[in-house]
């Protein structure tokens, strides 16, 4: 008997985290061990199906780093990454595209629909949805910047009770183009401002935002951010997720957080818990 109160109190302790999300838009960047665990997937899939079935309005934003390298290592084209970010050469562009449109997405919204939601797959090609810019065409190739995203492409899918599932691929208004690899984050960051999200989450595989001691910070705000990645504290790879919070943030979008997807239900956790299992940006 005492589970099953325990079980409710715990029902009940989301209750108002419930009510306050309902109807509003989600972003989730879905990457790291959750996309590779065939365990976690599944238990990602059910947390965005309850997340749906209580109200709440997600769209997945995936990326694909490591199937996109081994499949390059596997064809035998180099690879570079400058400040966390891939170079993307013509020949990786294809590959990049490939795996992403034609594998990872697939899977994804297979995935979905297996335990009951209603996903569709789509890149910023689709309806060119999506356009972007060099970064630095002599520095990072068909690495670019997103500068627009029409918002009422995805905002008439989820009216439609659709989740849709994006990867970041994006179009050039030059017609011909072979388009642009963007990174995921950032990706999920502007279509986050776009859609007037409410919250913008990314699944790594770190606890969050470390400061110079390795301990997690649990709340942070601009200011602090900036001079974590101006000493050096935060590097690498974690450097475009911050930058993806920063930019929702200065965007309009409420908070952004960063949780280990390694952690089952971490998305839950994060949402629907008090004290949350990440780290969260605020203005």
């Amino acid at each position: 008997m005492k589970t099953k109160i325990d079980t409710v109190k715990t029902l009940l302790e989301a209750l108002p985290f419930i009510k306050d999300f309902s109807e509003q838009i989600v972003v989730i960047k879905y990457g790291g061990a959750a996309q590779k665990d065939e365990s976690l997937k599944a238990k990602f899939a059910k947390d965005i199906l309850l997340m749906y079935l209580v109200g709440i309005r997600p769209i997945i934003v995936h990326g694909g780093g490591p199937k996109i390298t081994q499949m390059l290592d596997s064809l035998g084209v180099a690879t570079e990454f400058i400040d966390g970010q891939r170079v993307s050469t013509p020949e990786v562009m294809r590959v990049v595209e490939m795996v992403l449109c034609g594998d990872i997405n697939n899977e994804i919204v297979s995935l979905l629909n297996a335990h009951g939601a209603r996903a569709v797959g789509l890149n910023g090609k689709d309806a060119h949805f999506i356009t972007a810019k060099p970064k630095d065409s002599a520095k990072w190739g068909l690495t670019g910047n997103i500068d627009n995203v029409k918002a009422t492409v995805v905002q008439r899918m989820i009216n439609e009770k659709f989740i849709p599932v994006i990867a970041p691929i994006a179009a050039s208004t030059t017609a011909g183009h072979p388009g642009y690899n963007i990174n995921a984050d950032l990706c999920a960051s502007q279509i986050a401002i776009a859609l007037k999200a409410k919250k913008v989450i990314f699944m790594t595989d770190t606890t969050g935002v470390l400061d110079s001691d390795g301990k997690l910070i649990s709340t942070v705000d601009k200011a602090r951010l900036i001079e974590l990645k101006n000493s050096g504290t935060i590097h690498g790879g974690m450097v475009p997720k911050v930058d993806a919070c920063k930019e929702a943030i200065d965007g309009g979008v409420q908070k952004a957080h960063i949780v280990d997807g390694r952690i089952e239900h971490s998305i839950l956790l994060e949402l629907f818990t008090e004290d949350g299992i990440g780290t969260q940006i605020v203005s």
